[in-house]
């Protein structure tokens, strides 16, 4: 058996080898893992809830943001925007499912030339942002309304608030119904007569003869 010390100095070159080769394969790692927690975020600004007139194929336009991990809006930013291919939907220009646009200076995309198809219902535009090998996605919700006789979704809401407050109204006129009715004052006591006048007959002063 070798002295522990002959062994030490024997083991010595492989050590530094190896240590050698591990070092460089440390940094790639830590650099993947420094990059998978620096997510992007997508905020959207307009276009989230929007409802569309179906006969006249008008949409709202979508606009999103595009941040860091801290926050902070991403310039050139690459966002593709994504329409359903069936169904309630709709299209940008040229008739194109997809569009794509990069992020200004504030990290602002937006998705222009939205037309929405003559299917009514709800549907979802797939969003999808990448920078410097980070993505990120989300989707916003839309609605296409087909209005019944051509009346565009303005009419609608105002027809629904009219009826709204048709409704309230015979509401407070049931309220006040059940309300106890107030008494109605009727006329006071009835003042007691005012005695007539007694005329006392006296007599007659004469004067002395002249």
């Amino acid at each position: 058996m070798q002295p522990p010390s002959r062994l030490v100095r024997f083991l010595a070159p492989f050590l530094t080898l190896t240590l050698l080769l591990a070092v460089p394969a440390a940094q790639p790692l830590a650099a993947a893992q420094a990059g998978a927690n620096a997510k992007l975020q997508i905020v959207i600004l307009e276009g989230e809830g929007a409802i569309n007139n179906a006969r006249q194929r008008t949409a709202r336009d979508p606009v999103v943001e595009v941040r860091d991990e801290n926050n902070r809006p991403i310039a050139g930013a690459v966002v593709t925007f994504a329409l359903p291919d069936r169904g309630a939907s709709g299209a940008f220009a040229n008739g194109a499912k997809t569009v794509t646009a990069t992020t200004n200076a504030q990290g602002q995309a937006t998705a222009t030339g939205l037309q929405a198809n003559n299917a009514a219902g709800e549907f979802q535009i797939h969003v999808t942002a990448s920078h410097e090998g980070q993505t990120a996605s989300t989707t916003i919700s839309q609605t296409n309304l087909a209005a019944a006789g051509g009346a565009s979704a303005g009419k609608v809401a105002a027809i629904l608030a009219i009826v709204g407050g048709a409704a309230a109204g015979a509401a407070i006129a049931l309220t006040r119904s059940d309300e106890s009715p107030t008494p109605i004052p009727g006329p006071g006591p009835t003042p007691p007569p005012t005695p007539s006048a007694t005329i006392t007959s006296g007599t007659p002063t004469v004067g002395a003869p002249r």
